[in-house]
């Protein structure tokens, strides 16, 4: 992606900071944020439903534009990459989603279009149960599907648990922040923060010397919820965060689970009516949740080579299968985000055809994700 395109993508996301779902409408309409930047004047002419205060909220273009630039001065110098939406990098799962950020600031080596990904999250105020949850999960799941992505938001409690556990694992684990990369809230979890850099990264909208507000929080939390496959809650009292990203993950037609907790212990309260409610799953265990999602585990894999799985000289395919079957035989070895974008699926249904594809024998997953067309 070019620079002037990045550029107007970070300006037009400031001025329209409040109404993502606005902007990512503009964007969808219009093909690119230098689309919008040229017809931000009479957006009318392009777009007959624009209202006058749509386009007023674009004048400070040349103000924005100038924080943009001094933004990315900033991103070069301490290796953070600019993630724009249409843009190889960009979280696949959240473009879908219609308030997804224009633009994303990140500093890792995660791959965040990997196959599989997951969000824990859970109260602040966590019990030495929650923590024994969080643990035994962690361990149970690296042994099963080692290559999970665990995403959460880096807060004190449930999420500071995830992380601190996907690391010792050695999992790769993505914490979503509140505020800008210049700073770390909060403070005592920047070591665990600089770990998660070379075993994960950090990930945000925000630009730097942006605050840590309440609403910055909430904000985030759907980021967390629509880059991720499924949402897992281990412990939440009957209000708080981790049941508005459960909430955000149901509306985005993602898997939502939790763990139940004792009657009557308040932070087993939100998770206990999630359940009653049939807000989401209820799962005791890393098992229940690899059985939910159908994801193929590491003792399926090794049983299926060892039994010598042979290609069929004509497997039957469904639709879906030869779609992605005539892709990869007009570009061979493509990424899983890339792909998905030329297929048109969202990546959990292309994981799970890919999955169905490489049982019969027809494709094969390379390093790095990349799908690979066995001749």
């Amino acid at each position: 992606m070019n620079e002037a395109e990045t550029l107007n993508a970070m300006a037009l996301a400031q001025m329209l900071r409040f109404q993502p779902n606005v902007l990512m409408q503009l964007f969808r309409q219009l093909g690119s944020a230098s689309a919008i930047v040229e017809h931000r004047n009479h957006l009318s002419d392009v777009i007959p439903e624009a209202t006058s205060r749509l386009s007023e909220a674009l004048g400070g273009y040349e103000e924005a534009l100038r924080r943009a630039q001094d933004e990315l001065t900033f991103c070069r110098q301490h290796a953070i990459r600019v993630l724009v939406a249409g843009s190889e990098d960009y979280p696949q799962r959240l473009a879908e989603c219609d308030d997804a950020p224009l633009v994303l600031y990140y500093r890792g080596t995660a791959n965040l279009n990997c196959q599989r990904v997951i969000c824990v999250v859970g109260t602040r105020h966590c019990t030495a149960y929650g923590q024994d949850v969080v643990r035994r999960f962690m361990e149970d799941l690296r042994n099963l599907c080692p290559d999970v992505l665990i995403v959460s938001g880096l807060a004190y409690g449930i999420d500071i648990n995830a992380h601190r556990q996907a690391l010792q694992q050695g999992m790769l684990t993505v914490g979503v922040l509140a505020h800008g990369l210049d700073d770390l809230y909060p403070p005592r979890h920047r070591q665990t923060a600089i770990e998660m850099l070379s075993q994960g990264g950090l990930l945000t909208e925000f630009m730097t010397h942006t605050n840590a507000d309440k609403v910055n929080f909430v904000r985030r939390n759907r980021i967390v919820a629509g880059m991720s496959d499924a949402c897992v809650v281990v412990e939440s009292a009957a209000r708080g965060g981790a049941l508005i990203t459960a909430e955000l993950s149901r509306s985005y037609f993602r898997e939502t689970f939790a763990f139940p907790g004792r009657v009557g212990d308040d932070y087993s309260e939100g998770c206990n009516n999630l359940i009653r409610d049939n807000g989401a799953v209820l799962i005791t265990g890393a098992a229940d949740l690899v059985a939910a999602m159908r994801w193929h585990t590491t003792e399926e894999i090794e049983k299926a080579q060892a039994s010598g799985i042979e290609r069929q000289l004509f497997p039957s395919l469904s639709a879906d299968e030869q779609t992605v079957v005539d892709a990869l035989r007009h570009e061979n070895d493509q990424a899983l985000n890339l792909l998905a974008q030329r297929v048109g699926m969202p990546i959990a249904q292309l994981s799970s055809t890919l999955f169905g594809l490489e049982m019969k024998g027809v494709v094969k997953r390379l390093a790095g994700g990349v799908q690979h067309l066995l001749s």
